[in-house]
């Protein structure tokens, strides 16, 4: 996943779609899909996301 280039919110969808279908955790995802955690949080902070470990999403 082309995580630096795709437009955020097209990002955000698809990555909280992941997170609550098939994922238990941010950690996982990024380890399964190889996307680096910190780069992925930097791109959805961006547009005022930040990931809620209770909630397994960005909000």
């Amino acid at each position: 996943m082309d995580v630096l280039n795709m437009d955020p919110n097209i990002l955000l969808s698809i990555i909280n779609l992941k997170l609550r279908d098939y994922y238990s955790n941010l950690d996982s995802l990024c380890e399964d899909m190889d996307i680096n955690k910190e780069i992925l949080e930097k791109r959805l902070k961006e547009i005022d996301y930040i990931y809620d470990g209770d909630k397994n999403q960005f909000k």
